[in-house]
């Protein structure tokens, strides 16, 4: 089978174990014969979707517990597979979705740590740097690259603990897994979105028809 995840900037692949990623402009250009199941936020995409006929939307299949208005698919399939826990996944955005007893209490949205650097340059060109990763909590900084550094992680860092308390963490994004190696009780899961599409196709095993 063939799953696709498609954002704003890129579409992920997973086929069987085989996972790749094409940005928007090579999607628009990849083809296929097979079918392939797939989600998608990106509206930009949604009639060059439908005139896909060997493309099968997931969406209309998810049945999530939640009050939240306007919960992207994305969000929804991230946290599908999860009882109790808080999901993070970091990407261009960093959502933060709490679960208990397979209800979802709700969550937030903070920007992606490349989309930080990039709020910072626009606001001083003083202000364009690379983030340090190695800055220390632990002592104040001394210079401006590791001042950006430590208020972009520190405030993400204590934003995700205060909301987490004792609750296992679940990461995934392209940022998952440098945000995850801040918390002793995280899981990374690369393919924790596909694992919620891999459900959907479970509970309706008709879609493989």
């Amino acid at each position: 089978m063939l799953f696709c995840d498609i954002g704003n900037s890129n579409a992920n692949f997973l086929e069987d174990h085989k996972y790749f990623t094409l940005s928007i402009e090579q999607f628009l250009e990849y083809k296929s014969e097979q079918k392939i199941f797939y989600i998608n936020v990106n509206e930009n995409l949604k009639n060059h979707l439908k005139a896909r006929k060997n493309f099968i939307d997931l969406e209309p299949f998810f049945v999530f517990d939640t009050i939240y208005q306007g919960l992207g698919i994305d969000r929804i399939a991230a946290c599908y597979t999860i009882d109790d826990g808080v999901i993070v996944d970091a990407g261009s955005a960093i959502t933060i979705d709490i679960i208990a007893n397979s209800i979802h209490l709700g969550g937030f949205i903070l920007p992606g740590i490349t989309n930080f650097r990039k709020i910072y340059a626009h606001i001083s060109p003083r202000l364009k740097y690379e983030f340090n990763t190695q800055v220390s909590f632990d002592a104040f900084p001394q210079k401006t690259k590791d001042a950006l550094s430590y208020g972009v992680f520190k405030s993400i860092y204590l934003l995700i603990k205060d909301t987490a308390q004792n609750k296992k963490l679940y990461f995934t994004g392209g940022d998952g897994q440098f945000l995850a190696n801040y918390f002793d009780n995280a899981i990374y899961d690369k393919l924790l979105v596909f694992r919620g599409m891999k459900k959907i196709i479970q509970e309706n095993p008709n879609l493989l028809i």
